[in-house]
């Protein structure tokens, strides 16, 4: 019986390979169709992988808030005389994040930062880089980790110790061939003590554009008092900032156009328990700042993982779109399969009324075009898999877009492929099966 089997199997060979160009054709479908559907499955998850680490890098369930130092300014028409009434605003202080922490029930972490542009000098080596204040939340919201030493204690945040935690890049700068922990690096006018190394953070082009991330290796952290208190606060009213306020003003009383940035801290980032409470918490989170800084908004609010989020939607409608399309072209494939099929029937009636007199049953007839179709759209997958691979690699490369083939995705496409002869190949073999061999062999 199996050896049955391999005859037809290799009679329906023999009938591919003596129409090479034909079977091809036939082919081309499910190779086009295999080839888009390993594309789009490659582009999809490259997509939501980036959406993943995205996501970690701005942190899980978080709302930013960002100080506004520029504010939008309206036109007055002529003969209107109104004076404007100016309010005061103290800006992103501290203050405020101490109220979100304290008052909103639904917060489970703040995270005020400061960050400045700074030098970075050790061995006669110079190199620009930015010097951010932070405190411990910062680390977990942000999802680093130490790879070395140890994170701020307590006594170091209270009092502002001249102390410092460096990104991997830094070490790999300045510390190549020595362990960085316990040792001093200038960063701007003061030396820091090094008590800990985070782990590198590897940061796509892409990333660093969409998302406005900087390098996090070439940073150096410091305690949040450690920055205002030895470098800049700029909460306080000092007598430089007096006269810098006077120069802004000219003769007429009348403001300058340059902007100064008058707030204590750059970003405050809260985490809230629960992603459904991001946006009533940042409802809330506005309002309380509209009331502390006397309905000035000089600030602004995002929530990062809903806007990721609602762009990975609509990749994931732009990805069904293109899985539409591939099945479509599968299935033209399979019909084409189907059509070309059919007419082989045709030509070859004389053929299968001859296997039929010598003793063939209906069965084998049926095998051998399903044989056929299946080893056409076979060949077809096998030769649309390596085209989607090949295409993933190419669009990956053209435009900049990360793609990521995966064996359940090859799996899948070689899978419908096979299927789709077997369905589109039944059709032509029971007509085939079907004739009657004496009409069959008197068949011009």
């Amino acid at each position: 019986m199996l050896k049955r089997y391999f005859f037809t199997l290799e009679i329906a060979l023999q009938a591919i390979l003596a129409n090479k160009l034909r079977s091809l054709l036939t082919a081309l479908g499910i190779i086009f169709g295999v080839a888009a559907v390993i594309a789009m499955l490659a582009v999809g998850n490259g997509a939501q992988q980036e959406i993943l680490e995205q996501i970690r890098l701005v942190g899980v369930n978080n709302v930013v808030i960002t100080p506004v130092v520029e504010q939008k300014e309206e036109k007055v028409e002529e003969g209107e005389k109104k004076p404007e009434k100016k309010t005061y605003s103290p800006g992103l202080t501290l203050a405020d994040a101490e109220s979100i922490r304290r008052l909103i029930p639904e917060v489970e972490k703040v995270s005020p930062e400061i960050m400045l542009e700074t030098a970075i000098v050790k061995n006669g080596v110079r190199r620009s880089a930015k010097l951010v204040g932070v405190e411990p939340a910062y680390f977990e919201l942000s999802n680093f980790s130490l790879q070395e030493g140890k994170m701020f204690n307590g006594h170091q945040l209270t009092h502002g110790e001249q102390v410092c935690i460096i990104g991997k890049g830094i070490q790999t700068k300045f510390f190549s061939k020595e362990n960085p922990v316990g040792k001093t690096i200038k960063c701007g006018k003061h030396w820091l003590t090094i008590i800990g190394v985070l782990n590198e953070r590897i940061i796509s082009e892409n990333s660093i554009s969409k998302l406005g991330i900087r390098d996090y290796n070439m940073d150096v952290y410091a305690p949040l008092r450690t920055v205002l208190i030895r470098y800049v606060n700029r909460s306080l009213v000092t007598e430089r900032a007096i006269q810098q306020a006077n120069n802004r003003f000219g003769g007429d009383g009348e403001e300058d156009k340059g902007a100064k940035n008058y707030h204590q801290i750059d970003r405050l980032v809260v985490q809230t328990r629960q992603t459904e409470y991001l946006t009533p918490t940042s409802e809330v989170v506005a309002r309380m700042l509209q009331r502390r800084h006397n309905g000035k908004v000089d600030y602004e609010i995002t929530i990062p993982e809903l806007l990721l989020k609602q762009q990975q939607r609509t990749k994931d409608i732009f990805n069904i779109v293109l899985g539409a399309i591939a099945g479509i072209s599968l299935i033209v494939g399979g019909i084409g399969i189907m059509n070309i099929m059919l007419a082989s029937v045709l030509e070859r009636i004389k053929e299968i009324g001859l296997r039929l007199s010598l003793g063939a049953k209906k069965g084998d007839i049926i095998l051998q075009f399903l044989f056929e179709a299946i080893m056409i759209s076979v060949t077809g997958g096998l030769i649309g898999v390596a085209l989607g691979i090949s295409s993933a690699v190419i669009i990956s490369g053209i435009a900049n877009i990360p793609t990521i083939v995966t064996p359940f995705s090859v799996f899948l496409s070689f899978c419908v492929a096979a299927f789709t002869g077997l369905l589109f190949g039944i059709a032509p073999a029971r007509r085939a099966a079907n004739q009657d061999p004496i009409t069959s062999l008197r068949y011009e």
